[in-house]
Formats: C-alpha cells, sequence, structure tokens
C-alpha cells in the first residue's frame, strides 16, 4: 500500500477496529499519514490489525481495549490517546452490533443490548472527544449509520431503530459542535463485502442473487468506505458538516423490494 499525505498530522481514534470495515479503515488511515487509536473490545483482535499496520507504516498506530457502551472506558481510552499522540481531532464511531428478531420475538434484552452499543456508545464517544477538539481547534466525527436507517427491511427493528438513532444524534451534534470548528457526519453503507455479508449468503449462487439486487450489480468494497471516511476526516470536506453520505450502489434510490443485508462494522 502506498503512503500518502492526505491525512497528515492527523490523529483518529476508531472504534469497532478488530475486523472488517474497521480493520480496513486503521489500514486506510495510516496509509494516508494519520496516527491511529485502534480501539475494539476484542484486544487480541485489534492487537493483531495494529501489528500489521505498523510493519508496512511503523508507529501509525496504537491498539486499545474500549468498550464503547461504558463511558470510564471512554476517559481512558480517550485520555491514553492524547497522552500517547498530542492531539486528538477524528473520531470515527464505526462499533456496532445487530440483533435480528421480530416484533413479536424481541426482548427487552436485546433491544438495551443493540442501544447501548450502537446509540450510546456514539453518543458517549462524541462527548469524550469534544474537550480534545476544542482545544486542537478543529476536530472530524464520523458516526457509521447504515441504509437500514434509510430503507427498513423486517426482523432488524432494534437495529433500524439505533442507526437512525445515530443519523439523529449526528445532526445535531453539528450544530451544537459547530462553534468549535468540530464537524460531524454520518455514513450509511449498504452491502458491504465483509465476513458477515459471506455468512449470511455462503454461496456463490446467493452471492451473486444478493449483487444483481444492487443497481451497480455488485457489493460493495471495505477500502471504499474508507475512502469515503478519509474525505471526510481530511481538510478537503471542510465544510461539510451534518451530512449523511449514502454508499451503497445505488441502493436506497432503485425502485422495489429487495432485502437489505446489514454490513459488518
Amino acid at each position: 500500500m502506498t503512503k500518502g499525505s492526505r491525512l497528515q498530522d492527523k490523529v483518529a481514534l476508531i472504534t469497532g477496529a478488530a475486523k472488517g470495515m474497521g480493520a480496513m479503515h486503521v489500514r486506510i488511515f495510516a496509509s494516508e499519514g494519520a496516527k491511529v487509536v485502534a480501539t475494539d473490545y476484542n484486544y487480541e483482535g485489534v492487537q493483531q490489525v495494529v501489528d500489521e499496520v505498523n510493519k508496512e507504516f511503523p508507529g501509525s498506530a496504537v491498539a486499545y481495549k474500549l468498550n464503547v457502551a461504558d463511558e470510564n472506558d471512554w476517559i481512558e481510552v480517550t485520555k491514553k490517546a492524547y497522552e500517547k499522540f498530542g492531539r486528538l481531532n477524528v473520531l470515527i464511531n464505526n462499533a456496532g452490533i445487530l440483533e435480528s428478531a421480530t416484533f413479536d420475538k424481541l426482548t427487552h434484552e436485546q433491544w438495551n443490548r443493540v442501544m447501548d452499543v450502537d446509540t450510546w456508545g456514539v453518543f458517549i464517544g462524541m462527548r469524550n472527544v469534544l474537550p480534545y477538539m476544542k482545544e486542537e481547534g478543529v476536530g472530524s466525527i464520523i458516526n457509521l449509520s447504515s441504509i437500514a436507517a434509510i430503507n427498513a427491511s423486517g426482523g432488524l427493528s432494534t437495529y433500524t431503530a439505533a442507526k437512525g438513532a445515530v443519523t439523529a444524534l449526528t445532526r445535531a451534534a453539528a450544530i451544537e459542535f459547530a462553534p468549535f470548528n468540530v464537524r460531524v457526519n454520518a455514513v450509511h453503507p449498504g452491502t458491504i463485502d465483509t465476513d458477515m455479508f459471506r455468512e449470511g449468503f455462503p454461496t456463490d449462487e446467493l452471492r451473486h442473487a444478493a449483487m444483481q439486487g444492487q443497481p451497480l450489480k455488485r457489493v460493495g468494497k471495505t477500502e471504499e468506505v474508507s475512502y469515503l471516511m478519509v474525505y471526510l476526516a481530511s481538510d478537503e470536506s471542510g465544510f461539510t458538516t451534518g451530512t449523511s453520505q449514502v454508499i451503497d450502489g445505488g441502493y436506497t434510490v432503485q425502485a422495489g423490494d429487495i432485502a437489505a443485508v446489514p454490513s459488518e462494522e
């Protein structure tokens, strides 16, 4: 991977970075010159990602364990990140989970688990990075939503509600944070080629059928989402805040009813 400089002098904290899109974000951000604080509840997994990245870009990344639903964890990790790199001016709230259950089967425990990680985790993440970004005088926060918040599908009501809340929180935070020159945007991925996609569509035939449901006739690549994140994190997007950036191969603008496939975060 060739090293670039679009994120030179940026320090980015990325959640859910042990696999899938989060792991790719770490690699791409390091390749673009950022220092990366890679976090995940799965510490062994995120440390492995960081080790691989540092072999190619020495000193670019550090790994910390983070339960995004625990504010004490956020306080500790943001403090460590600041002490390590001297600034913190990008946050990617990538971590998320889902529960597949119909309305009649969904439990309060399932509802709370998804909301705690997917929505509360985003809120307290933004709240805890803001003081560091205010000190720096600039910042970019990118919250991972989903096309599930635009085109809902059955069986994912909690996930849909959580991602809808993330989108609304993004707009609210964009207004509150604007006086501090901190931008807040949401990204809505569609069907992306991750382990979760391959588990949900385990055969070539099923994957081909899913691809035919996209106007571009393929699923997205994790690096394509990462480069959208790069744009939003960089100074190139300095006048962009409060937006919902859709990256779905045209899925949400087509007619018809084709079941959405949630992306792995």
